[in-house]
């Protein structure tokens, strides 16, 4: 057994069982804020009942998320210690500002809201949603800020063999923060919109709780559409990013060995890192250039210009990426669609819509997995990019005491993801139940309203 085989696989498995979380609940409650405000306006009791099922959902995630994410923090002191002497200096400064910026805003106010919704009028629960989405959004920003130094790092010094912070804003505003928050916060915000979607789709195909189901899914196909339409400058403005500053990963996302110009938009291909070469390869002549550069005629670097050991894993990273795309395609189809029946006024009974909704209300979520993966395992061998190799981050640690805390973590984790599936099926059951009882007693303008 390889210890940074086993410690790398540790930080990827508890990474991956994090980030199912954080791109729900950002986005989730971003959508809840647009119910809160939707109550505050109108007062209509459909808006009420709405906005508590959502945030009951959203409880749960986000305690499974702070759950998931502090045993990560752990990881660096743990598993990383080299890396973590490393970059202490540097990542001191952000992982604070998240705690004190953002986590208290955002648990002050979901408390409040836990706590004391029935105590605080419509007005004051509109501003305690918006500003635990706003405490959601801003622990997002303080998080990237850290990931982003290890991919594009700036403002530091090299001294004792550390980096040493010269300069904070130059280092959380350095090349890559900006175009990776908005572009990961976007994806969380199709995530979330997605998951209120795919809950509505089976409420309609049930044909229960049809007072909050109808309502939730148009605000959410509207919220989606604009978050797709947005994604899609975004991610080019993230890929601009990544063509200036990390090369060679831009080379393994397009399994491109050769250095070229009118270099071509590979579609699809099979790379072989042995033989150095993207076997059947098919691309669009010129639109990798055109797409990184505004230039079909640049040129555009190869991984032949890097040495062999300083390659990403170029198969994985073309995969993952590839992925990504192709579930993020899927995600544009479903929403483009969606908009069309809601103007067609076909949303809310069109069976093959709803049942493929209810199966794409897990697609961000992989796709959110894929693009991960892709961008991290695109930087390597760096665990910071061209100054520490993530071979030499990692704590001298026995094998066997990495490999025992993989099956602690993957037993906890399993409890924990089948305690998150209970709960929120528990309420799913529970809407359901109460929207039975809630029918029997309304009157006629109660369900007027509830249909408007």
């Amino acid at each position: 057994m390889d210890a940074l085989f086993l410690s790398r696989f540790q930080f990827g498995l508890t990474a991956f069982f994090h980030f199912f979380f954080p791109p729900i609940s950002i986005g989730l409650a971003a959508i809840l804020t647009i119910m809160e405000g939707m109550y505050w306006r109108t007062g209509k009791e459909v808006y009420d009942r709405m906005a508590r099922f959502w945030f009951k959902l959203f409880t749960i995630i986000f305690v499974a998320g702070v759950a998931t994410g502090i045993t990560m923090e752990f990881q660096f002191g743990t598993n990383w210690s080299e890396y973590s002497k490393f970059v202490g200096d540097i990542f001191g400064a952000p992982l604070a500002a998240e705690g004190v910026f953002a986590f208290f805003l955002e648990s002050t106010f979901l408390g409040l809201l836990v706590f004391g919704r029935d105590r605080i009028g419509r007005h004051m629960r509109f501003v305690a949603t918006f500003l635990v989405t706003l405490g959601a959004t801003l622990s997002a920003f303080w998080i990237i800020v850290a990931n982003s130094w290890q991919q594009t790092p700036t403002g530091y010094k090299i001294e004792g063999g550390r980096a040493v912070l010269t300069d904070f804003f130059g280092a959380v505003f350095n090349p890559s923060t900006i175009p990776r928050y908005l572009h990961t916060v976007d994806a969380a915000y199709i995530t979330g919109a997605f998951f209120v979607m795919g809950i509505s789709a089976y409420f309609l195909l049930k044909k229960k709780n049809l007072e909050i189901a109808k309502p939730s899914m148009k605000i959410s196909v509207v919220f989606v559409l604009a978050a797709l339409l947005l994604q899609g400058i975004l991610g080019d403005i993230h890929a601009k990013q990544v063509a200036h500053t990390q090369p060679a990963k831009l080379a393994a996302f397009e399994g491109a060995w050769e250095t070229r110009s009118n270099a071509p938009l590979n579609l699809i291909g099979f790379p072989n890192a042995a033989a150095e070469k993207t076997s059947l390869a098919i691309g669009i002549p010129g639109l990798l250039s055109w797409l990184a550069e505004g230039d079909t005629g640049a040129e555009i670097k190869g991984l032949k210009e890097f040495k062999a050991e300083e390659r990403p894993p170029v198969a994985l990273t073309y995969w993952m990426y590839r992925a990504m795309i192709f579930g993020a395609g899927w995600l544009t189809l479903m929403g483009l669609w969606g908009g069309w029946l809601a103007w067609r006024g076909r949303l809310y009974n069109h069976t093959l819509f709803l049942k493929l909704t209810l199966f794409s209300m897990f697609v961000p979520m992989m796709v959110n997995m894929f693009g991960w993966m892709a961008a991290e395992i695109g930087r390597q061998p760096w665990a910071v990019y061209g100054l520490l190799k993530t071979a030499d981050g990692a704590s001298p640690l026995p094998a066997y005491q990495i490999l025992m805390s993989i099956i602690l973590f993957t037993l906890v984790y399993s409890l924990l993801a089948a305690g998150v599936i209970h709960l929120i099926r528990k309420e799913i059951r529970t809407a359901m139940g109460q929207a039975e009882a809630f029918g029997s007693v309304k009157s006629p303008d109660m369900a007027l309203n509830a249909e408007v």
